[in-house]
This record gives C-alpha cells, structure tokens and sequence, in this order.
C-alpha cells in the first residue's frame, strides 16, 4: 500500500501495536476492578502536567509523570476513605484535574497554549522515533511483569480480602498499578490524545470479556482486538483523511456493537432451538 511507503506512516503502525498489547493488558485489570474512570482520571489529572510543564518551561512529559503519579497515590487515598461509594475517588480527582488544568491553560498564552490543545487529540502520524523506542520498552516491561506477577494480580483484582489473607500488600500493590497505569498514560497521551485514551484502554477489554471465557483467554483476546482496532483504524484514516485517535475509536466501538447484536442473535437462536 501507498501509505507504507511514507517513513511515518511505518513509525505510527509500529506505535499503534505496541499500543495495542499495553492499553488492553491494563484495561482489562481495570475494567475487572470497576475502576474503567481510572484511565478517564488520570488523562484529566495529565493535562494538568502538560500545562504545568509548559509554564514553567519543564519538559511536559516529565511534569506530568510527576502529577500522575502524586494523582494515583491520592487516588487510593481517597478511594481508602469512601472505599463502599469507590466512584466518588475518581469524581472528585477527574473535577479537581481538569479543573487545575484550565486554569494552568489561562496562563499559557500563543503558541504554548496551541501546544496544549494538541495534547487533547494527539497525533499518532507526527509520532518520532524516540517515542517508539520508549512504547516499545513499555511494552516489554508490561509484558514481564504481567508474566511475573500475573497470580497476585489476578488476586487482587477479584478479591481483596483474599489478597489481604494471602498476605499480599494489597494497598502497595494498587498504588504501583496506579502509578503504572498513569505513566502508560502519560506515555501515549502525546500520541492518542488525553480525550480518547481511555477508550483504547477500556473498549479492547470491554470486547474481550464478550468473548472469553477464561481470565488468559481475555487477556490475549483484548491484545487481539486492540491490534486489530488499532492497525485497521490507522489504515482507515490515512484513507478518509480523518483523525487517527478518533477513527480508531470508532472502530472499537464498531466491533464492540458489532459482538453484541451477534451474541444477542446467537442467544435468540439458542432460545429458538430449545
């Protein structure tokens, strides 16, 4: 295909399915653990790194690894507090990021200012080579951690009180995934953009435990999806000239509509012969 033979085409795919193994891998925990807000959150609180980092002329990376990070700890702190209403946590870190973000926005002024709106949408197409190489490294280690400590995990998401008879530090153990969720994030913020990155964190997830029928199972079917959804929504933009971020959404969304008419068919058909 034509678009192939552009080198950032060729940089974008290779992003997109790196992508496609670290969003799902943490989505499904998320999703599992009812904390789908988690990633909405922490893309909210990160935009408040961004504009810092560009007020006080900090590499907005950096910056806002550092406020996700403090937002994952106050996160389980709260969440610690209103542990029976857990949605409350996420309400009032979501307010309270965007809220500091618009306001760090008003003094970014001119071309700073337009630098933080492209951090909304992101881009993958202007990905460069050095955010490749760092996605690809973040895939790896998600990946060995996911094989090392897949048990406790599995644990933890299903049952804390187990987790806690176990004896796994069960409160260290969510502010680290926290803090790893959120650096995922500030990692691919640049790329997805901080209004869709929890749609390529939950949707993969969301379809996969349509489909699964075993913990692994949903695992590998979410990496599955997200490669499909990632690579066929990349291709699909470049064709209709439409935003990548977004078109890749819509594809999700599209397969996950498209998995439940089939299951809710399948299911009529089931009654019927019965």
């Amino acid at each position: 295909m034509a678009m192939f033979s552009y080198e950032f085409m060729i940089r974008a795919l290779i992003a997109s399915c790196f992508m496609a193994v670290i969003a799902p891998l943490l989505g499904v925990f998320l999703v599992i653990r009812r904390q789908s807000l988690l990633a909405d959150t922490l893309s909210h609180v990160s935009l408040a790194g961004v504009a810092l980092g560009f007020l006080v002329n900090i590499n907005p990376t950096v910056t806002t690894l550092l406020v996700v990070i403090a937002a994952a700890f106050i996160l389980e702190y709260l969440r610690t507090i209103y542990s029976t209403y857990s949605e409350i946590s996420t309400a009032i870190l979501m307010s309270g990021g965007l809220a500091l973000a618009l306001v760090l926005m008003k003094f970014n002024q001119g071309s700073k200012g337009m630098k933080i709106n492209e951090y909304l949408f992101g881009s993958i197409v202007t990905i460069n080579r050095d955010q490749v190489i760092i996605l690809g490294l973040m895939m790896v280690f998600l990946v060995l951690l996911y094989i090392l400590f897949r048990r406790p995990m599995y644990v933890l998401t299903f049952d804390e009180d187990t987790a806690h008879v176990d004896g796994l530090p069960v409160k260290l153990m969510s502010i680290l995934f926290n803090v790893l969720t959120g650096t995922a994030i500030t990692i691919m913020i640049p790329i997805a953009g901080a209004l869709l990155i929890s749609a390529i964190m939950v949707l993969p997830a969301a379809i996969s435990m349509r489909l699964g029928k075993g913990f692994n199972q949903v695992i590998l079917i979410s990496v599955g999806v997200g490669l499909l959804g990632m690579t066929s929504g990349l291709v699909a933009s470049y064709q209709l000239d439409t935003p990548a971020g977004a078109t890749i959404t819509l594809i999700f969304i599209g397969i996950f509509l498209l998995i439940g008419i089939g299951k809710g068919l399948k299911s009529r058909y089931a009654k019927k012969l019965k």
